[in-house]
C-alpha cells in the first residue's frame, strides 16, 4: 500500500518577489475540501504567498473558472481542488478524465496550476488523502503550483541572446 512508503518531497521554494494564488474549489464533499483549503493555505503562508480562495458548484468548473482567472486576473499560479468519488455511474470517469485534461491543457499553455482534485473509490481513501495531518493533498498541490510558478519566473530573468555570437 502506498500509505506505508516513503515519498521524497522537494523542499518549498523560496521568493524574491510576492506570490499570489488562487485557490478554486469545488465543495461538492465540504469536509474533505474544507481539509484540501486548509492544507494548500498552510503551503501556501509557508512560503509567503498570499491565496485567494473562490468556490465554483463542480469538479468540471475548476478548470473553466482557472481560465477565466488566466485571461481576465493577476495571478501568479493555481491550485484546483475538489473530491470526486466512484459512484454507481459512468459519470465519475467523465468528470475525472475531463477535469484533470482541462487542467493539463491549460498548464501546457503556461499557467502554474496544481491539480489536488481528488479521485477516489471511496471517502475513506479522501479523508486520507484530504487530512492536514495525513497525506495533505491540498498541501501538496499547493507546492506544486509554487514550483511551478518559481520555474517559471526563473526562466523569465534567464536571457538566451539575440544575434550571432562572438
Amino acid at each position: 500500500m502506498a500509505a506505508s512508503e516513503t515519498h521524497y518531497t522537494l523542499p518549498l521554494p523560496t521568493f524574491k518577489a510576492p506570490v499570489k494564488l488562487l485557490i478554486v474549489v469545488a465543495p461538492y464533499y465540504k469536509d474533505i475540501t474544507d481539509q484540501l483549503v486548509a492544507g494548500a493555505q498552510g503551503v501556501a503562508a509557508a512560503c509567503g504567498a498570499t491565496a485567494e480562495v473562490i468556490v465554483v458548484p463542480g469538479a468540471l468548473e475548476v478548470p473553466s473558472a482557472i481560465a477565466l482567472a488566466e485571461r481576465m486576473a493577476q495571478f501568479d499560479g493555481y491550485v484546483a481542488l475538489g473530491c470526486v468519488i466512484r459512484g454507481e455511474t459512468t459519470h465519475y470517469d467523465t468528470v475525472c478524465n475531463d477535469s484533470s485534461r482541462a487542467i493539463t491543457m491549460l498548464g501546457l499553455q503556461g499557467a502554474a496550476i496544481g491539480n489536488g482534485i481528488l479521485t477516489v473509490e471511496n471517502r475513506g481513501q479522501a479523508e486520507v488523502r484530504a487530512e492536514v495531518a495525513g497525506q495533505n493533498k491540498g498541501g501538496g498541490a499547493a507546492a506544486a503550483a509554487l514550483h511551478l510558478i518559481a520555474l517559471s519566473r526563473k526562466w523569465a530573468t534567464d536571457t538566451k541572446g539575440i544575434g550571432f555570437r562572438s
